[in-house]
């Protein structure tokens, strides 16, 4: 299983992506393979060790820096959803794309996370998960 946290700055957009995204994960029956859970940005540090993957909504992008500086070694990997993708939230793309952040981080070690050509969130322009888009 799985186990995301999304943040955003006060908590509203990612309450609501994480209803959106449970209801979705009922109906499918993916309960075994993922569950999510939100969180303010600013209260996410002594949690997200309870996680395998901190996706946080495109608009913390200037808020990641401090972070990092102010909590030094994450262990958790953290990842800037593209804002098309933050605004349609498909399960099977959020799946898909935690288990490769996961994997990628245990590898690079990079915190925040980003996919090959992708280090800037702002010119990102898919909406599906990383592995569609380059297939």
């Amino acid at each position: 299983m799985v186990k995301i946290l999304i943040c955003c700055l006060g908590g509203f957009s990612s309450s609501a992506m994480s209803v959106k995204m449970s209801n979705e994960i009922k109906e499918k029956g993916y309960e075994d393979k993922i569950s999510i859970d939100f969180q303010p940005f600013a209260l996410s540090h002594d949690v997200m060790n309870q996680y395998d993957v901190v996706m946080c909504c495109p608009h913390l992008k200037f808020e990641i820096s401090t972070f990092m500086k102010k909590y030094g070694d994450i262990e958790t990997p953290l990842y800037l959803l593209p804002p098309k993708m933050y605004g349609s939230m498909n399960v099977e793309d959020v799946y898909e794309d935690a288990l490769d952040i996961v994997e990628g981080f245990k590898e690079t070690k990079m915190n925040p996370f980003h996919f090959p050509n992708e280090d800037n969130v702002m010119r990102i322009k898919r909406i599906c998960s990383y592995r569609k888009s380059v297939q």
